[in-house]
């Protein structure tokens, strides 16, 4: 099954995976539908985050990843109806953002690199099935 996640600089040495930090958790969201993910993107756009890009993976390699990197998946159904304000995130950002200048730092470097070179692998998983 296809997902759609939200991802910084795609392709580059600085690719990053949008996340959330809920109860001490970093939660993935994957979106079941593209205009759920896009719309999501333009409200990160319109709090002055960086905005990143919908790309289309499949749902179990992405949950690998989040195992892999220790965060936990979670998948938004299309036309999901939040019934609490920890829900209401997987439809609307947080009113404050996370300073993401600071995604590089020297402590995390090689837990960075590790995870870009995972995105890298599933995404080349991904175009060779299709």
């Amino acid at each position: 099954m296809l997902v759609h996640v939200l991802l910084y600089e795609p392709g580059t040495e600085s690719e990053g995976i949008h996340s959330l930090e809920l109860k001490g958790s970093t939660v993935i969201l994957m979106f079941e539908d593209r205009d759920d993910a896009e719309r999501y993107c333009g409200l990160l756009e319109a709090q002055d985050f960086p905005t990143p890009s919908v790309e289309e993976l499949t749902r179990r390699d992405i949950e690998a990843f989040c195992v892999e990197a220790g965060y936990e998946a979670r998948y938004v159904e299309k036309g999901f109806i939040p019934s609490t304000d920890e829900e209401r995130l997987m439809i609307s950002p947080p009113l404050s953002n996370l300073e993401v200048g600071n995604w590089h730092n020297n402590d995390d470097r090689n837990e960075q690199i590790s995870s870009n070179d995972q995105l890298e692998e599933i995404k080349k998983r991904l175009e060779n099935l299709l």
